[in-house]
């Protein structure tokens, strides 16, 4: 498999090279535009040299692929300092004339955002490795991974053109990989997650044949100002009901929210990079990007306002009945998605700003809750909130940074999260999609701060309070806690200082919405309806808390639906009809059946004349019968599931007994 990749790899740095050559950058920025294809390039490069890293420096690999990614965060500075002033910074080499199709690459604030996100928290990831991984043992593979999806995410977010939207597929089959880094647990979470992902990225590569069909053009940045003509296109809908489909998939959202829990099998690095900053946060990349397009529209709103706000109380109330800290988090994290979705859908700058403020700080703190499981998993050897306790009194550095977190999580003064709360809870209160909306909105995401704030209490009393269970356990090192303290201390910092995020969250809303005119961030507001809200939300939560006995026997009374496993039964049925339906017998191979080998009318045999085709005796005879043609679907061999035919020979549409 490393062989396979290296070659990809390999294959996609000869591509872009060869691009280069020939390429050239936006208007008077040829030199920064070459910076977007370097940052791809080295990328693929860490990649490749991770294994041969891996056999020289063991774990301590990840403080190299560290240093690496803050290097290529570097080289993208010029450009994100060019996009942030409101230009963008363009790489672009015509691949086709006919039709024309070129390898675009494009940076502009939203792009910016999302790469800060990549490669930065990226960085924190690979510094966390080295101290979580078995001391010794070997782990190229995983760094070679998760440097190919950060990769492949870079591409994702820098891509300018529809076609190089293939890197989303590449974030799939990367995701896949890394979610098997679990063992044998974690094969069916990993095909679960492929199947669902890979299902969303067919519609995506849909949705983009669609675009180019409407717009007259691949290059995102006409299609992105096409609106009128897309919007009058009667492709518009189905254009539209794709990205969503697709931006869905990835981000765990109703009813495709079951692969999320079950990738958690995965190791903690991967979890924390995957499901908190980059993959699941594709999805809201993409509907951010095509909100320049349908932003404002009925159809779209509604669909993202109910399915987003439907997600957030179900994904809470999931965690709030969960004892495993790792799935806990999963859900949690598909509760905040489910808000992110719902804020994009209201479609206002208000809401959009909550949006791209909130996605920049679930990252801090989901990053960090993250790597705190991992934490307490390697000393504690549990994950499991029921078998910990009072680890404040010997952990109390980690006890603090994970309370940092879960206030941030919960929006409490002073973190950023409180600033991107009240921000969601203004922009909800203002929607307009339908009579009440603001109401129903507003109400919902109330609800479901509720039960993130009690879910949050529950993480850290479970855990950290109590008494003292396990008294031979000791404070990590400072090298183990020092990435997740980077996150929760910058969370912190960052709530009373947001207005030093004004000029990337101002830019990233005019490339979400042109016509925008951006709101400043302010950490107080004084008194406003939205601070009543979050009063209100802290209350309510402490209340639930409190009476968190009586809570989970109400929770345990109700039904606990398992999305997983019914995905599971169906993907298994699936298999099981195709491995009967092209599986031969031990002596004769079965026939095919389909409508192109019917027997003509006059043959025997289309008159059921016919004899059995197994062979041997037992199950071996028992699993062909008799060939022949249905009196109902009048198809020859028919597959079992047509059993409306006569139940004796020679008329019968056989099927297998076993």
């Amino acid at each position: 498999m490393l062989i396979a990749v290296a070659v990809w790899i390999a294959a996609g740095l000869l591509t872009v090279w060869w691009m280069a050559r020939r390429g050239h950058g936006g208007p008077g920025d040829e030199r920064r535009g070459g910076a977007l294809v370097f940052a791809l390039a080295a990328m693929g490069a860490l990649a490749l040299l991770s294994p041969a890293l891996d056999r020289r420096l063991g774990s301590d690999t990840g403080y190299v692929l560290a240093v690496g990614f803050l290097v290529v965060a570097a080289v993208l500075t010029p450009a994100a300092s060019t996009a942030l002033d409101g230009g963008a910074v363009t790489f672009s080499r015509t691949w086709t004339d006919s039709p024309e199709i070129s390898f675009t690459l494009r940076m502009d604030g939203l792009a910016t955002l999302f790469c800060l996100l990549v490669l930065g928290v990226g960085a924190l990831i690979m510094a966390y490795c080295p101290r979580y991984l078995t001391a010794g043992g070997r782990h190229g593979r995983t760094y070679l991974l998760l440097t190919l999806f950060g990769g492949a995410m870079l591409g994702l977010v820098l891509a300018g053109d529809l076609l190089l939207f293939v890197f989303w597929e590449m974030t799939t089959v990367a995701s896949f990989f890394l979610i098997g880094t679990g063992g044998a647990k974690a094969v069916r979470p990993a095909v679960r997650a492929l199947l669902v992902t890979g299902m969303g990225g067919l519609a995506l590569l849909v949705a983009m044949v669609l675009l180019g069909t409407a717009a007259g053009s691949t290059d995102l940045a006409t299609v992105l100002r096409a609106r009128e003509e897309v919007l009058d296109s009667p492709l518009s809908p189905a254009i539209a009901a794709l990205l969503i489909l697709a931006a869905f998939t990835k981000s765990a959202q109703v009813p495709f929210q079951s692969w999320l829990p079950g990738a958690m099998v995965a190791i903690t690095p991967v979890s924390a990079y995957l499901h908190a900053a980059t993959m699941v946060k594709a999805g809201i990349y993409l509907l951010l990007r095509f909100s320049a397009l349908y932003s404002g529209q009925t159809g779209w709103s509604v669909c993202l306002m109910g399915v987003g706000l439907l997600t957030a109380v179900l994904g809470a109330a999931q965690a709030l009945r969960e004892h495993d800290l790792k799935a806990l988090l999963a859900h949690s994290t598909a509760s905040q998605l489910g808000l992110l979705v719902a804020a994009i859908g209201v479609g206002t700058t208000v809401a959009l700003a909550a949006a791209i403020l909130h996605t920049f700080a679930h990252a801090l703190f989901k990053a960090t809750l993250f790597m705190i499981v991992g934490v307490i998993d390697r000393q504690a050897g549990s994950r499991d909130i029921r078998e910990l306790s009072g680890l404040m009194r010997i952990m109390p550095v980690t006890a603090t940074l994970a309370g940092l977190a879960g206030l941030s999580m919960a929006g409490v003064l002073p973190m950023i999260g409180f600033v991107s709360k009240e921000s969601l809870f203004q922009g909800f209160a203002g929607a307009d999609a339908f009579p009440g909306a603001g109401v129903v909105a507003a109400a919902l995401a109330v609800t479901a701060s509720v039960l993130t704030f009690a879910y949050g209490m529950r993480i850290f009393y479970g855990a950290f309070a109590g008494p003292m269970l396990q008294r031979q356990l000791h404070e990590p090192s400072w090298a183990f806690i020092a990435p997740a303290a980077v996150a929760a201390v910058a969370g912190a910092v960052l709530g009373p200082a947001v207005s030093v995020l004004d000029p990337l969250m101002r830019q990233t809303v005019l490339d979400a919405e042109p016509w925008a005119v951006p709101p400043y961030f302010a950490f107080w507001h004084g008194l406003s309806p939205e601070l009543f809200l979050s009063a209100l939300t802290i209350a309510s939560g402490l209340v639930l808390f409190s009476e968190r006995d009586r809570v989970d026997r109400m929770l345990q009374r109700l039904p606990r639906p398992d999305g997983a496993a019914a995905f599971d039964r169906v993907h298994s049925a699936v298999l099981a009809r195709a491995r009967w339906w092209d599986a031969p017998t031990a002596a004769t191979p079965r026939r095919r059946s389909w409508p192109a080998l019917r027997p003509p009318w006059w043959s025997s045999a289309a008159w059921g004349c016919s004899r059995p085709t197994g062979r041997g005796s037992g199950p071996e005879r028992r699993r062909t019968r008799w060939t022949g043609v249905c009196s109902h679907c009048w198809r020859w061999r028919w597959p079992p599931w047509c059993g409306r035919g006569r139940r004796w020979p020679p008329w019968r549409c056989w099927e297998r007994s076993d």
